[in-house]
């Protein structure tokens, strides 16, 4: 499996979960045995749709595919997206970002800081920087700052990062531990706390198990549960990870789509289920999602 495929997987994975997640966002899988309905039960109509975690995602591809990535070059991706309303759900840190860069403040300064940009933002459209070479730490810092102004979530970007870079270096196989590997990289934050925490609970908790550290939107719950779950990828298989993951409920397009990230890494196209890429194969958007996967799998193959 070549790197290209392994990019390749990554992305549709994260797009599956995301667009999937995308119908159940803060939504809780409750149990009504007990109620008696007169009539039919209502059954929500779920309508998948990719969301912010895709298409920022997206963006980052085509600034490292035209060349050397520089934070001004990547919030200005951003901009572009969102005057050609190709963003959808940005949460209110981008946003604020955003419109500090079309007013003209320095990206170093634009945005939300402190506790206000310590969502899950930076993390979810981080992946693509782990396939290509000569990525530095400063190079991930400054790719979440141009969003999120906060150490939390820079410590959540950088352990997606790093389990994706577990993979494509051969040091995570799916069936030893990625928090080992990842845990000793990651700077003194909650976000190293969590971690710590979760793989002191060992590896045969299940996904709603751990889904009760947190799965919301916090950098501190979100991307700690995501990577649990996409070390669930060998035994669950890419559908029944991403269902357990939204029945969990929570913030569950961006967990299932930064799992699905992971996952998608270590799988690998042929092992996505037929079903789940022909769903995404009809929405709307994967009119341009799988260019700009192939423009980027040019460059890093």
């Amino acid at each position: 499996m070549d790197f290209p495929d392994r990019f390749e997987a990554c992305i549709v994975s994260g797009a599956i979960g995301d667009a999937w997640g995308s119908s159940y966002e803060n939504e809780v899988e409750t149990d009504d045995s007990q109620i008696y309905y007169l009539g039919k039960k209502n059954i929500k109509k779920r309508v998948w749709s990719i969301t912010d975690d895709t298409q920022m995602t997206l963006a980052t591809c085509e600034v490292l595919s035209e060349g050397n990535f520089t934070p001004e070059n990547l919030i200005n991706k951003f901009v572009e997206y969102y005057r050609s309303r190709k963003l959808t759900g940005i949460g209110a840190s981008t946003l604020k970002a955003i419109l500090d860069t079309e007013a003209g403040i320095h990206w170093s300064l634009a945005g939300r800081i402190g506790e206000f940009a310590a969502g899950n933002g930076g993390a979810m459209r981080i992946a693509p920087f782990a396939f290509f070479s000569d990525i530095t730490r400063q190079n991930i810092h400054d790719a979440c700052k141009v969003t999120h102004r906060n150490d939390e979530a820079f410590s959540g970007a950088l352990a997606v990062f790093l389990s994706i870079k577990a993979i494509l270096n051969s040091d995570w196989n799916g069936k030893n531990n990625l928090f080992d590997i990842i845990i000793p990289e990651i700077p003194d934050t909650n976000v190293r706390d969590r971690l710590i925490e979760i793989n002191s609970t060992g590896n045969n908790s299940s996904i709603s198990e751990i889904s009760k550290f947190g799965n919301n939107g916090y950098v501190v719950n979100s991307v700690p549960f995501a990577i649990y779950c996409s070390t669930k990828i060998i035994d669950l298989g890419l559908e029944e990870m991403l269902k357990q993951i939204i029945s969990s409920g929570g913030d569950t397009d961006t967990n299932a789509s930064i799992a699905g990230q992971i996952a998608g890494a270590l799988i690998g196209t042929e092992n996505i289920p037929h079903e789940l890429i022909l769903k995404l194969k009809k929405l709307p958007d994967y009119k341009w999602i799988k260019p700009i996967i192939d423009v980027t799998k040019q460059k890093i193959s």
